[in-house]
């Protein structure tokens, strides 16, 4: 704990629960004294003001709240939020939010390394660091300590795709409801959450069009369908009583399919390959198809070129046929 003039006012610098807290005073240094002083009490009788406004909250009072106060009525992905809450939960429940310091943070990113992949690893301090963030928002805590936390570099280089012969085992093998999903998956390249929460409304037959009004980056797209997504739509039998396509018995749209894709996945001996690989098999095939980049990017719906690039290697002569356009421009200009 000290004094220290600077730009004529006086500071005082001390910690708390091994945060280094900082506080401008003004130009009196007896005051600054004096405030120096107050605060060593307020710290030694526990009563320092972080402590009194923080020492009430736990980690799991605050979980509770994130989830359903921000999570669930703002989030598609609010169960996979719930799942990171109750791994975090195995390290920090039972913690107040102050004893979460950055050092608590690191042990945490440590021994977790050590179990799952650093992307695992990151989506899980993604999730504290937004918790955080709501508890200052809602003035349940003072600091983010995962601020103060590097993320692990990630691979995301990462490209599964099924040739076209793994395509006709797989669909050999998709029994009920699992086989138009994973259709529409191959021929629209949509993501999981977006092909279960479709409704009847959201197609239009006549002008063969899927609107997506709720999209990952937030931005309405409409995706065109062939016939093969058109026939699989229109055998799906329509509940009753639900807008949904892909819904249970009682009308709810699946919430998961994971136990009817990895069987069909065995039988078809296809090996890591997840749900989601299926977006990169519509790409991939895209562009092995010949088509340009950029309609690619439009019809997979990424906001940037720089994500639809890591296809581009699938399609080797794209840089041939690009100098070739040129070549028979140049020839109308000029011959040598």
């Amino acid at each position: 704990m000290g004094l220290y003039l600077k730009k004529g006012n006086w500071f005082i610098d001390y910690r708390v629960n091994g945060r280094r807290k900082r506080e401008k005073v003004g130009p009196s240094k007896t005051l600054a004294e004096t405030v120096l002083k107050k605060r060593k009490i307020e710290i030694a009788e526990n009563k320092y003001l972080d402590i009194r406004r923080e020492h009430k909250v736990k980690f799991e009072e605050l979980a509770q709240m994130y989830l359903d106060l921000h999570a669930k009525p703002n989030k598609k992905s609010c169960h996979s939020d719930d799942d990171l809450i109750k791994t975090l939960g195995k390290h920090f429940a039972g913690k107040y939010l102050y004893e979460i310091t950055p050092m608590a943070v690191e042990q945490f990113k440590a021994d977790r390394a050590k179990e799952v992949s650093p992307a695992t690893v990151n989506r899980a301090l993604a999730c504290l660091k937004c918790m955080f963030n709501k508890a200052i928002e809602w003035g349940k805590a003072n600091d983010n300590p995962v601020k103060k936390v590097k993320l692990f570099k990630e691979n995301n280089k990462r490209l599964r795709y099924l040739e076209k012969e793994e395509i006709v085992k797989l669909l050999a093998n998709c029994r009920g409801y699992l086989r138009p999903i994973v259709i529409v998956a191959l021929n629209t390249g949509m993501r999981k959450g977006e092909i279960l929460s479709l409704k009847w409304h959201d197609i239009d037959f006549r002008h063969s069009i899927i609107y997506l009004l709720n999209t990952k980056n937030g931005e309405k797209r409409e995706i065109p369908i062939n016939e093969q997504v058109r026939t699989a739509l229109i055998k799906v039998r329509k509940h009753p009583e639900s807008p949904y396509i892909f819904c249970n018995k009682d009308g709810n749209p699946f919430g998961d399919i994971k136990k009817t894709w990895l069987t069909a996945l065995n039988k078809s001996g296809i090996l890591k390959f997840r749900f989601h690989d299926l977006r990169h098999t519509f790409a991939s095939h895209l562009v092995m198809s010949g088509v340009d980049l950029n309609t690619v990017r439009e019809l997979m719906g990424h906001k940037s070129l720089e994500m639809t690039l890591r296809y581009s290697h699938l399609s080797p002569d794209h840089k041939k046929r690009a100098v070739d356009i040129l070549g028979r421009r140049m020839d109308t200009i000029w011959t040598p």
